[in-house]
């Protein structure tokens, strides 16, 4: 027996849920809800207008035709792909569901202003710079932005807590957990200013861009002051030079954006998973949870896993995007139409690995025992303290000590020291007694510079 229709795709299945909010956007539904919105306003543009003898309409009638869009729903889904089954091209099954709706308000007189001088990248890509700023604007960002925040306040929760830093996996100068999560917090915050600045172009130029059927309906019309116009009036930036098609730099812009945000949430995801491994978070038991089939006791940091997995997956198909969309034969070819109908996918990856972050990040706790238990282990890396103030006491002319970089080597590298061997050791230094006392009193949990203050640079 067959199974019945089944989703492809995790995330119209298994994660459906957590990337729903997409789907009211980047979906063939939403897309062809904003041809609909982009088809009623340029014949309300043209009437109001007076284009070849038309008039203005009602305002019941200019409602009427609205809520075509903003009222869209499975009847409206329904009806376009009757259409589209008939004409085998889904603009055309737009254009002819507009028709359908002027006939039943009386309009038919205005029926062939319907779709104007529009070949149908005019309608998609307006109609798909809408649908990525609305999913970008309302559902992404936020997401993203309530990352920032979880992350934020973790930074200024343990912005004090010191713990051992270590470049290349080996124990370095110390820093604080706090200072370490607010530079994830700053990178990101960064990228996310970038996206939003992000410019969503459009273009409504003809079938290669030169206005030409434009001109031969209307010599004397200015052509392009009313496509920037009806351009910016949908809240889009114009392009005036373009192909049949907009050629998609934005997108190719906008999704490098994106991508650069899912690696640096991979970097935390990686780091916050081996953060857990040695012990430094405690994950929080979630009743009823299962780690392990066959261990009990296994607490897995599933939540990081699946969004590196995500983040990886998003990055690859946004680079794809990117790659492709840029690039199209002479004046036009149909790779970009293809291509496009995966924006969601991408998206979608993103979204649900900035999910699994913001939960996995409410799941673990600052085990800060753990790191002063491990810092207290490492004195050895105070050599760098050590060597820096004799260093600066040579300069100041109050030690004649040779090569101090040498001596901390000897003492330090691949040797584990102790409070007391360090004690001994700077105790017989030919350095000041101020500078002596500073460094007798140094501790590894106590080197951390400015590492709390930096912090204070999210606000």
């Amino acid at each position: 027996m067959s199974l019945p229709a089944q989703p492809l795709s995790p995330l119209d299945g298994r994660y459906q849920s957590a990337v729903s909010e997409l789907g009211e956007f980047l979906s063939e539904a939403g897309l062809n809800r904003a041809r609909v919105h982009v088809e009623v306003e340029w014949l309300i543009y043209l009437t109001d207008r007076g284009f070849f003898g038309s008039s203005p309409l009602t305002d019941a009638h200019k409602s009427a035709l609205r809520a075509l869009a903003s009222e869209f729903d499975q009847s409206s889904i329904d009806a376009i792909g009757a259409h589209e089954a008939r004409t085998r091209h889904d603009v055309k099954a737009v254009e002819y569901f507009v028709r359908d709706a002027l006939h039943e308000l009386g309009l038919d007189a205005i029926a062939e202003l319907t779709h104007f001088a529009c070949t149908s990248e005019d309608i998609n890509n307006l109609s798909y710079a809408l649908i990525v700023r609305d999913a970008v604007t309302t559902v992404w960002q936020p997401k993203l932005a309530a990352v920032i925040d979880s992350i934020t306040a973790l930074a200024v929760e343990h912005r004090a807590v010191p713990m051992l830093a270590r470049t290349h996996g080996q124990p370095a100068t110390p820093t604080t957990m706090g200072k370490e999560l607010a530079v994830f917090a700053h990178r990101l915050s960064r990228v996310s200013a970038q996206v939003q600045a992000s410019d969503y172009l459009g273009k409504f130029s003809g079938a290669t861009g030169t206005f030409a059927a434009h001109l031969a309906a209307d010599p004397d019309a200015d052509w392009r002051a009313i496509s920037r116009e009806f351009v910016e009036g949908l809240g889009l930036d114009w392009n005036p030079l373009t192909t049949q098609i907009e050629s998609h730099d934005w997108q190719a812009e906008l999704y490098g954006r994106i991508a650069h945000a899912n690696r640096i949430l991979h970097n935390l995801a990686t780091d916050i998973w081996t953060y857990i491994s040695m012990g430094y978070f405690r994950q929080i038991p979630v009743a009823g949870a299962t780690g392990s089939s066959t261990m009990p006791h296994k607490i897995n940091p599933i939540r990081f896993e699946n969004a590196e997995a995500n983040l990886e997956l998003s990055s690859a198909v946004l680079d794809s995007l990117a790659a492709t969309l840029v690039t199209s034969r002479l004046q036009r070819d149909l790779t970009d139409s293809s291509a496009q109908r995966n924006i969601g996918v991408g998206f979608g990856h993103s979204l649900l690995a900035l999910d699994n972050i913001q939960r996995g990040l409410r799941e673990i706790a600052l085990a800060e025992e753990v790191l002063a238990t491990d810092l207290d282990g490492n004195w050895e890396v105070l050599g760098e303290a050590v060597q820096t103030v004799i260093r600066a006491e040579v300069a100041a002319g109050r030690s004649s000590i040779e090569d101090p970089y040498a001596k901390l080597k000897d003492l330090t590298r691949g040797h584990r020291i102790g409070a007391a061997d360090l004690a001994e050791f700077v105790s017989g230094l030919d350095i000041g007694d101020d500078a002596k006392a500073r460094l007798l009193k140094l501790t590894p949990a106590g080197y951390v510079g400015l590492a709390s203050e930096l912090v204070d640079y999210l606000n």
